[in-house]
């Protein structure tokens, strides 16, 4: 039950802290630290339930297992709450809504939603609401400043887990332990299996870049405004872009202006912005890229943030000069944190795939019902990202946060039991939110039917019970079912493969241009692709013409599949064709779509010839095997 901290003292209580970046225990009992946050001096060391990670998953998980009757601890490193949303500065929330817009979550991260004012929160007040949502919880003490350092493991069962607080180790047991650190810290050093980036699809040396949110005071709101709406309208009659525009404290655009900057070096790069006004008129900025940052050590992304504000002081006088608007714009904030997109995936129960996602499909023991783009941002050597698709509306599962071989633990947040193009979609902090509140629900539930977190998950019974519980508590569960037009395509089955490679983007639109001709880039990524997939990159890479015909395609592909087996062919159509054929890759209903020499194939053939060539080559000894493609 929540406390109404309704008092004159305790309203000035609050703001003290708010003043003074402090916090308080269950008790109220205070002492200084030496980092000049406070604690509670009376703090247990047993406690029903231990999350670790004061980010916005770390809060939802608490607060929901303190409301559902457990004595709670939250551990958070910071000396604020709110983690991404506070110390990263990133307050343009990634909404989970269907492709109509209709709004997908709600429970804890509706409270917060709704008393910050919805995305582009002004960063004090989201700091004091998640002060208060903890602070409102009687069931819930709360340590600040306190940096996990090691499981505490008994077998295979986590018992707890030691911190330092002040330079001194402190040690914390729990029944259940739940993690939203954002690299799954806590699973990891404990004995979770775990991929790294896009290991599971072939690429574990995938980094997609970071991002260093910025502020600039000094700009002109309203002229921005006008600026984007006007270049938006315009580009509605002229079918030029419109992926621009302002609406209150949101702004979005400057494409041109962002990619065309020139950086220092190529491990920085700048794109379009996304802002936000906050109340003392500083623009928050999610724009500026860095790459060959490792978010697993800390001296790299110290390093990063220190590269992110040397480019600032390039990128401020360039935006002055290039964008309407900023004529007077100046520095004023960097984030103490950095916008990690990806790291740890944790192998959990069950893991999230793309199709999951992009097939809008429910699971058995749904905890969640959320939607977002399958966004993979830029990588180094990439100067877009992609957009994989956008789904309507998907489930997540219990088994998808509890890690396999460790008992007693829960994993929240992005890196949760999503495969990673799946996690292009599932990593946004609302969902994070939802899985959180489900979590701190299910540790109750564990507890009192005696079960561990994987017994539970696997209990027809018991799922029931925590979905009921979850709907009475505010959690939308209401899963429809929508079928996309492209799985009725009859090439469906090669472009499944293919997309869970990461070859192909749908867009916001599911667009695959499978009845568009097919163009050179896109034959070469693909074929190229899944040769390196297979762990066979060719040397040197295969080329076609600008616009490649039959010919050229079942020629690249034959020579391709003979030099995996070690035989040469005679350079003759008909002989390429027979060899694709005898190999089942060009099947009875291919071979009429490669059948005139001179013709130019459309998409929908082609990814599913290349996708045959990729399960074929799979029979090759020493071909490698992913786990994420089915």
């Amino acid at each position: 039950m929540k406390k109404r901290l309704t008092s004159a003292l305790a309203l000035l209580l609050m703001a003290s802290l708010l003043v003074t970046g402090c916090s308080l225990g269950k008790s109220g009992d205070q002492e200084s630290s030496a980092s000049g946050v406070t604690n509670a001096k009376k703090v247990a060391s047993n406690y029903d339930v231990i999350v670790v990670g004061g980010d916005p998953e770390g809060i939802s998980a608490a607060v929901s297992a303190a409301r559902n009757g457990q004595q709670t601890l939250l551990l958070c490193a910071s000396d604020q709450l709110g983690g991404l949303y506070t110390d990263g500065e990133l307050n343009f929330i990634d909404v989970p809504e269907t492709r109509a817009g209709k709004q997908l979550v709600y429970g804890i991260y509706d409270e917060f939603f709704k008393a910050v004012g919805g995305s582009g929160f002004d960063l004090e007040k989201a700091h004091k609401t998640f002060l208060d949502m903890v602070q409102a919880e009687e069931n819930l003490t709360l340590r600040m400043n306190s940096q996990f350092d090691k499981p505490l493991m008994d077998g295979n069962i986590l018992r707890g887990v030691t911190v330092k607080e002040d330079g001194k180790d402190k040690t914390y047991r729990g029944d259940v332990i739940i993690d939203a650190t954002t690299d799954a810290d806590v699973a990891a050093a404990a004995g979770a299996p775990y991929t790294y980036a896009g290991e599971d699809i072939g690429e574990k040396d995938r980094a997609m870049g970071v991002t260093l949110v910025f502020g600039l005071k000094g700009l002109n709101w309203d002229k921005i405004t006008r600026h984007l709406n006007v270049q938006r309208a315009k580009g509605e009659v002229t079918g030029g872009s419109t992926d621009m525009g302002a609406k209150d404290n949101l702004a979005w655009g400057y494409l041109r202006e962002g990619y065309d900057y020139k950086p220092s070096n190529d491990a920085i790069r700048l794109r379009g912005f996304n802002m936000s006004r906050q109340e003392n008129g500083t623009v928050l900025f999610n724009a500026l890229i860095i790459f060959d940052v490792n978010p697993l050590d800390p001296k790299s992304r110290a390093d990063g943030i220190a590269r992110g504000k040397k480019e600032l002081e390039r990128i401020v006088p360039y935006l002055k000069k290039t964008c309407v608007g900023f004529e007077k714009a100046e520095l004023a904030t960097t984030a103490k944190e950095l916008y990690v997109r990806e790291s740890r995936h944790i192998d959990c129960e069950y893991m999230l795939t793309v199709d999951d996602v992009l097939e809008n499909r429910p699971q058995p023991d749904m905890i969640a019902v959320t939607s977002y783009p399958v966004d993979v941002q830029p990588t180094k050597t990439q100067s877009f990202g992609i957009v994989v698709g956008f789904p309507d509306q998907y489930g997540i599962g219990l088994k998808s946060l509890v890690p396999k071989k460790v008992d007693h633990l829960f994993v929240v947040g992005r890196s949760a039991g999503f495969r990673s193009m799946a996690a292009g979609s599932a990593r946004i902090v609302p969902t994070g939110m939802a899985c959180g509140q489900a979590a701190g629900a299910a540790a109750a539930l564990a507890r009192e039917k005696k079960l561990t977190p994987r017994e539970l998950c696997y209990s027809e019974a018991d799922i029931k019970t925590l979905q009921k519980r979850l709907r009475d508590q505010g959690v939308n569960l209401n899963h429809q079912q929508t079928k996309e037009a492209v799985m009725d395509n009859w090439a469906y089955p090669g472009l499944k493969t293919l997309r869970s490679l990461g070859f192909l983007g749908g867009g916001y639109d599911n667009n695959y241009e499978l009845d568009e001709p097919l163009s050179k880039n896109r034959y070469q990524n693909m074929l190229n692709g899944s040769l390196r997939k297979l762990g066979f990159p060719p040397e040197p890479a295969i080329q076609v013409n600008d616009d490649p015909p039959v010919r050229q395609v079942i020629g690249t592909m034959a020579r391709a599949a003979a030099q995996l087996e070690g035989v040469s062919l005679p350079d003759d159509f008909d002989t390429y064709r027979g060899y694709l054929s005898q190999k089942g890759i060009l099947t009875e209903d291919l071979a009429p779509y490669f059948s005139e020499a001179e013709k130019r194939p459309n998409g929908a053939e082609t990814i599913q010839l290349v996708a045959n060539f990729y399960h074929w080559g799979l029979k090759i000894p020493g071909a490698r095997q992913l786990i994420a493609v089915d």
